[in-house]
């Protein structure tokens, strides 16, 4: 078979669906499920607030989480890190919310800010800066498995692919700046078209369906089964936490999960195609290659005739069993399996996810932006709240703010304050040797975590420093491309081939969801940054910046370190680069600033974020 044939793209993700879910292709059965018995686990109970727990140091506690957490680190005998150096912390905080470096002047002015409130003014202008939407962004363009094309095409033929990925890009960074609701931001990536059908601005929402797998004949039913189990794997684990698509072929091994329940889902995506809309409101024609669509057209779903798909027996299309109607899980109702009757049943799906009552959804993306703000989830396992996923280290702190989520409407900008205001956060990254004795993982966050920068923090911050940074958003360009300069949300991503700049420092495949990044540390980072043609030019670039006429070699080192670093070199530091600078060069077409620069950028202080 020839490589990136399309019978091999079809086990590619069926295999991929499978390592999700090990026992998805098993032929075990089991018992009839209790469903009251089923409801019992604690993430299908619907989320309370609790009451503040008492801590023996009232003092400490700045926002409403630090409550639980001091309280569990009183009853380990554990003691907070004191609260970090106000470099340390604008550079954390400003990276954590924007993915840029804070500029030496921003450092300056929060360090000599003696109001009660700077910190609470810092936090509110990064928030509402067009960087934190971008920041948002890379972290959800991951979950949505978001791509410009397939991981397979014959020849030339580019019809499959989307040329116009990039539209729901800007869509979702518009929305998180605009602090869109979380529930309306669910609603409109799955059915806004039906729920609010005379809104066309918000159209490129449906991206979220419409940039799923597209596999060659697509006619045949077993290729229709592929995508249909893709989006259900897709939007069973980015917004419900679980692994619906591992019942395609039986009843889930450890959830409660039916063939039926994953039929009733599958369904809804059965009665959809997937299409590309042009501006004039017409669909594109299918064999349209990429460079022939119109530059605005989007990739979207629509409405298909209403289907019932049949349970089919062993996930074999040639084996149907009884019709399963579409439909929700029942574990998460009260009763029969709740069925859906309008259309494709799109609008209430995302109904039922988007509700207040449901059990996970607050939950799950609580739990990521815990993540995203802290470095580690409190439920380590954060696209899978089932049986075999890990329980909450702080239950009863994730209850409380899912609860308070949905109360204070679903914001995640008042989500994100609460969280980077809190004392927890402000901690210094090092502590105390007797607290590393007790708990040497940090489970109960007596200390802030450091940080591996992602590659999006890395390169824009390269970039920032170097003075070179262009704010231009927009399509999408080759992030190896010679002079751009450009955020790196804005680079081209692939399922075909991921590019290996963006593969090297963690990226994830494509074409799956991505629950979180992994972080590893190889030697080829770093020769990426001693030697690729990006890094020499930014070397130069940052050398250019700080032989800005005026000032002598120690007022540059100094600038050096306040743009890399947001603090002032040590007086060793800056003995060391100017003896660095009096050695001759060493056969180089790079100059002394040209190699200090280089170096400073490749030093795990610039990578690192405390």
């Amino acid at each position: 078979m020839p490589a990136g044939s399309p019978c091999q793209s079809r086990r590619a993700l069926t295999l991929a669906i499978t390592l999700i879910c090990p026992g998805a292709l098993c032929a075990a059965d089991r018992e009839p499920i209790d469903w009251a018995k089923a409801r019992e686990h604690w993430s299908f109970k619907a989320p309370v607030a609790h009451p503040l727990p008492k801590v023996k140091d009232p003092s400490w506690p700045k926002q409403r989480v630090d409550h639980f957490i001091l309280a569990q680190m009183e009853a380990h005998d554990l003691t907070p890190a004191r609260e970090a150096a106000r470099n340390t912390l604008i550079r954390r905080v400003t990276l954590g919310l924007t993915g840029l470096p804070p500029t030496p002047e921003e450092v300056f002015v929060f360090g000599h800010d003696t109001r009660s409130d700077a910190y609470e003014r810092l936090v509110d202008e990064l928030l509402n800066r067009r960087a934190f939407g971008e920041r948002m962004a890379s972290l959800w363009l991951n979950l949505a498995r978001y791509a410009e094309d397939q991981a397979h095409q014959v020849g030339d033929n580019t019809s499959l692919n989307f040329p116009n990925a990039w539209l729901y890009r800007d869509w979702v960074i518009g929305a998180f700046n605009a602090d869109l609701p979380y529930d309306a931001f669910i609603k409109k990536q799955l059915a806004v078209d039906l729920i609010e059908p005379r809104n066309k601005g918000d159209l490129a929402a449906l991206g979220f369906l419409g940039l799923g797998h597209k596999l060659y004949n697509r006619s045949r039913t077993d290729v229709q089964a592929e995508e249909w189990a893709e989006k259900v794997d897709t939007v069973s684990q980015t917004f419900l936490g679980l692994t619906v698509a591992c019942a395609r072929c039986h009843d889930h091994k450890f959830d409660p999960i039916t063939m039926r329940d994953y039929y009733a889902m599958a369904g809804v995506f059965a009665s959809v195609q997937m299409v590309n809309w042009r501006p004039d409101g017409q669909e594109e024609k299918k064999d349209t290659k990429s460079d022939k669509m119109d530059p605005r057209t989007l990739h979207i779903v629509k409405e298909d005739s209403p289907r019932d798909l049949p349970v089919y027996e062993r996930g074999d299309v040639e084996n149907p069993g009884a019709l399963a109607p579409r439909g929700y899980l029942q574990v998460l109702g009260k009763g029969e399996p709740v069925r859906f009757h309008n259309g494709s049943g799109r609008a209430e799906l995302a109904a039922m996810i988007a509700g207040p009552a449901n059990p996970l959804t607050a939950r799950v993306l609580v739990n990521r932006i815990w993540d995203f703000v802290f470095g580690r989830p409190l439920a380590r396992t954060t696209s899978n709240f089932g049986a075999m996923g890990e329980k909450p280290s702080h239950p009863e702190l994730l209850d409380d703010l899912a609860v308070r989520f949905i109360q204070n409407g679903w914001s995640v900008k008042r989500l994100v304050r609460e969280l980077v205001l809190s004392a927890t956060y402000r901690q210094d990254s090092s502590g105390s040797e007797a607290n590393a004795r007790l708990d040497q993982a940090n489970t109960n966050w007596w200390r802030m975590e450091r940080r591996r920068m992602s590659v999006e923090q890395f390169r824009d911050s390269v970039l920032a420093v170097a003075g070179v940074l262009d704010g231009e958003g927009g399509k999408s360009a080759n992030i190896d491309s010679a002079g751009n300069n450009r955020r790196t949300v804005y680079s081209k991503v692939s399922r075909r081939e991921l590019n290996k700049t963006l593969m090297l420092f963690d990226y994830p495949d494509a074409n799956v969801h991505a629950a979180r990044r992994s972080s590893s540390t190889t030697p080829t980072q770093k020769l990426f940054v001693m030697n690729s043609p990006f890094m020499i030019e930014q070397s130069r670039a940052l050398a250019k910046r700080l032989l800005a006429p005026g000032g002598d070699a120690r007022s540059r080192i100094r600038e050096a370190y306040l743009l890399l670093f947001s603090r002032e070199p040590e007086p060793m530091e800056t003995e060391w680069a100017v003896d660095f600078l009096r050695e001759p060069g060493a056969g180089t077409a790079m100059s002394g600033w040209d190699q200090l620069a280089q170096a400073l950028l490749a030093s795990n202080e610039m990578l690192y974020v405390d």
